[in-house]
């Protein structure tokens, strides 16, 4: 079987990573309550890790209070467990299956905060550009090597390649400018 280079398939693996990077931004509150603030977090859930989505229902009663109905009594530990541990600052009371949240005023420290998470966030995601580009790289080395492309179509791929990391990475800074903007704003 031939492997050929797919210019296409690495920018569309890059924009997935872009598109992860927005949903992880969108989870990160601005002192209001939203189901999406949840959804990073993972349960540690009958042996493997689930997103909270798949083991409890979050609803918003209040503008700043989340309630999360977890459907299996035995997991209402668990759940409360991977909240607390998350990097969201929430502070779970739990009543029966129910778990509520109140979302905190975000002070100055606790807006830091959330713009320090949103630079994680944006790391990972640059991380994970990286990684598809190292991929496109290696694959244009493997196929120079093996003489199914010239030296010459290598050498211009990967410049094809390093133009699309570039631009994604700048999406990226954008989309954490634009976030930090919104989290400082008071």
């Amino acid at each position: 079987m031939a492997t050929t280079f797919d210019l296409a398939d690495v920018k569309r693996r890059m924009q997935g990573a872009i598109n992860a990077f927005k949903h992880d931004l969108g989870s990160l509150r601005t002192g209001r309550a939203s189901p999406n603030l949840l959804d990073p977090i993972q349960v540690d859930a009958y042996g493997s890790l689930m997103p909270i989505t798949q083991v409890a229902t979050v609803n918003v009663p209040e503008p700043r209070l989340l309630s999360v109905q977890v459907w299996d009594r035995g997991m209402v530990a668990a759940v409360e467990k991977a909240i607390r541990e998350s990097d969201l600052g929430l502070n779970p009371q739990t009543e029966g299956q129910v778990i509520r949240l109140r979302i905190p005023e975000m002070n100055e420290q606790r807006r830091k905060e959330m713009v320090k998470v949103a630079h994680k966030y944006a790391e990972e995601a640059r991380i994970a550009v990286r990684h598809v580009r190292r991929d496109g790289l290696d694959l244009l080395k493997k196929l120079e090597k093996d003489s199914a492309i010239s030296e010459d179509d290598a050498k211009r791929d990967g410049e094809q390649v390093q133009k699309a990391t570039d631009q994604f990475v700048a999406e990226i800074d954008q989309l954490l400018v634009a976030k930090e903007k919104e989290i400082m704003q008071v």
